[in-house]
């Protein structure tokens, strides 16, 4: 398997992950080795995890809500028996084939994912349109971004990127496992920050929500 452009040990990651500490179960606030095995898993499969420094905050229960909802599974943000199987597995969501790199929001898995010509690179867990405010589907491209924080009267966006009129994927300090904005696509801070360090979604590039 390849990701992020390198070959994931997985034999090696899997006799980590099924040993020792690892075997229990996982939840936020816990720390230690078992903690830093299942943070460079998810990281080796493309999941965003953050730092990995063996410290399960909130950017891990994002990687395993986003692990969760790839592998279609209870949205806890826990690393119980069935997430383990998932990452042991390698389970990474299906984008569209599309050549070249793009975004890609997954609106039923609630999941953002950086793609080039099929193949995720990244995954983000995301927080897209209610019901009531949807997330537009289709093909769109990056019009503008602002590199700060916009203030507008239903909220702050953290360095959004916008890509269908007032519709943008932006940082949020709340991003639950499920459509709660009001039609952005919302990802932690720290995944943003990700987005604009590495020019992985730059004004022109194109954004597929399906």
């Amino acid at each position: 398997m390849s990701v992020l452009g390198k070959a994931v040990p997985l034999g090696a990651a899997l006799a980590v992950l099924c040993a020792g500490p690892a075997l229990a179960e996982l939840k936020a606030g816990d720390s230690g080795a078992g903690v830093r095995q299942m943070q460079d898993r998810l990281h080796e499969l493309g999941y965003f995890v953050g730092a990995r420094g063996g410290t399960y905050g909130p950017l891990t229960v994002q990687a395993v809500y986003a692990l969760q909802k790839a592998a279609g599974i209870e949205r806890t943000g826990v690393f119980d028996r069935r997430t383990r199987q998932a990452a042991s597995k390698g389970v990474l969501p299906r984008p569209r084939t599309l050549p070249g790199r793009q975004v890609q929001v997954d609106l039923r898995r609630q999941l953002l994912m950086v793609t080039r010509d099929g193949q995720v690179q990244l995954v983000v867990n995301a927080s897209t349109g209610s019901s009531a405010t949807p997330t537009p589907a289709g093909a769109f491209r990056v019009t503008r971004q602002i590199d700060g924080i916009r203030r507008a009267e239903l909220g702050s966006l953290y360095r959004p990127k916008y890509f269908v009129g007032g519709i943008a994927v932006h940082g949020s300090a709340s991003i639950p496992p499920y459509p709660a904005s009001h039609g952005c696509v919302r990802v932690s801070n720290a995944a943003m920050d990700h987005l604009w360090r590495d020019r992985r979604m730059p004004v022109g590039g194109r954004v597929v929500v399906f």
